[in-house]
């Protein structure tokens, strides 16, 4: 954001509304997907027990690790994506 310190523009807040909101959603997708990966056959089809609750913990730890690092990655990104590389240029893309 521009105005460091300073109060924020409503554009630069629906931004940061949207990027979050962004960050939450693809989190959530890909958490969910890994979990559905690793601890679904665990669920579909008739493993032994050590199997079943390997792939169950395995689940369950992977998901929300993978849940923290993508809103992490996202938002990192976007708040650094915000500010040109040398200040008072203007990137030769613009």
């Amino acid at each position: 954001m521009s105005s460091h310190g300073g109060r924020r523009s409503q554009a630069e807040r629906d931004a940061i509304t949207v990027e979050i909101g962004y960050a939450l959603c693809s989190a959530v997708f890909a958490a969910a997907v890994v979990f559905g990966a690793v601890a679904g056959p665990a669920l579909l089809f008739d493993l032994p027990d050590t199997a079943e609750r390997m792939l169950l913990r395995a689940g369950l730890v992977l998901a929300p690790v993978l849940f923290a690092a993508r809103v992490v990655s996202v938002l990192v990104r976007f708040r650094t994506a915000d500010q040109p590389s040398q200040p008072g240029r203007t990137s030769p893309d613009s």
